[in-house]
């Protein structure tokens, strides 16, 4: 393994944040759900044991179709309390794209330390200590405050209410707790979902690609320092407009937001959960301005971009009209009938991600 397909495959297979089963029971929630569906019969249309972006639910008696989904961003704000805030509510927001609805609501919640207690912001945060004279040192309360005004500045791009929440100072932790929950109406005719449909289909990038967010790089141990991504505000709201049109012609067949492990964790998850496989042309994949490696377009965490899937004849029309809302776009691979994934650039292969490791490869990622 080189060093993407070690992080990638870590963050898939180990790393909770990709695997929540392994510590929470899905079971559970099914058997309880489907006890509470003889109340509400077919309310439930996506539930936690989907393993998809966000929950789907009909309204009983009405024809309203609710998109719900709950984030966390806690540890990302330990050295960027503003960014990481803000892109925890553009991603739970993109999560609810994903699922064919449009963002309306959001309540969050903060946990933290005592608001007198000082707090360190910058790459030293986890250790209590700066020994690289980057950080800065502030009270807890003024955290609070960046944090908050990175969720208020994000709901205003994107459109959305915060109608609520919660709030502790009785952390101890140097992690704050940043969690956020978003609530949409759904605009397609049924909810979209993660898993791949069929090979031959066309994948298609909305959104550009820069070089910020390490934290799949960080959690496998890969490198020092965790840089969570940069928050982007008009793009966000660029992204989802696109997107949304995308919706409104009837022809995409799956959707991811890239969050997380970025395009590598969108592309493998879908291809993996329908079944199938994905080969990928990195040097397809519209980026930012300034230097960037194919590795860095596989893994990193830049925000606001979505992963559409397509049949071939649709595309031109799909791309039309992304592009009519200014979307920056792009056609950068097809589902495959295979059992893993090919991440290409210029020809030459940057990854191959398999749908199943073998036990020896997770157990050396777990050592």
């Amino acid at each position: 393994m080189n060093k993407v397909e070690k992080a990638l495959i870590h963050a898939l297979f180990v790393h909770l944040h990709h695997n929540t089963d392994k510590a929470i029971d899905f079971g559970l929630f099914k058997q309880l759900n489907e006890k509470i569906d003889q109340t509400w019969p077919g309310a439930l249309l996506v539930g936690p044991d989907a393993n998809d972006d966000a929950a789907v639910v009909k309204i009983p008696d009405t024809d309203c179709f609710i998109t719900a989904k709950m984030e966390s961003h806690c540890s990302p704000c330990v050295p960027r309390p503003y960014d990481a805030a803000a892109t925890g509510a553009g991603g739970a927001m993109r999560d609810v794209v994903a699922m064919g609805a449009r963002p309306m609501f959001l309540l969050d919640f903060i946990g933290t330390r005592p608001l007198e207690e000082e707090v360190i912001v910058g790459p030293c945060g986890f250790e209590g200590k700066c020994t690289c004279g980057k950080c800065e040192t502030i009270t807890s309360k003024d955290r609070i405050n960046r944090m908050l005004k990175g969720i208020a500045d994000m709901c205003e791009s994107m459109g959305v209410f915060v109608v609520g929440g919660g709030f502790s100072t009785s952390f101890s932790d140097i992690v704050p707790a940043t969690v956020v929950s978003v609530i949409g109406k759904q605009i397609t005719e049924k909810p979209l979902t993660k898993p791949a449909k069929s090979p031959g289909d066309k994948i298609i990038i909305v959104g550009e690609t820069g070089t910020d967010g390490n934290d799949t790089l960080y959690r496998a141990g890969l490198v020092s320092s965790m840089e969570p991504a940069i928050a982007c505000f008009k793009e966000e709201r660029l992204t989802m407009d696109a997107t949304l049109a995308a919706f409104a012609t009837g022809k995409i067949k799956a959707c991811s937001d890239l969050g997380a492990a970025g395009i590598g964790a969108a592309v493998c998850e879908s291809a993996r959960f329908g079944g199938l496989g994905a080969k990928i042309q990195l040097d397809k994949v519209p980026v930012k301005p300034g230097e960037i490696t194919p590795e860095e377009i596989f893994i990193c965490e830049t925000q606001a971009r979505m992963i559409l899937q397509v049949e071939p004849q649709h595309v031109d029309e799909v791309l039309e009209a992304i592009r009519s809302k200014n979307g920056s776009t792009a056609v950068i691979g097809e589902i495959t009938d295979q059992d893993y994934n090919v991440f290409e650039y210029q020809g030459q292969i940057i990854a191959t991600i398999p749908n199943h490791p073998s036990e020896k490869v997770l157990k050396e990622l777990m050592d």
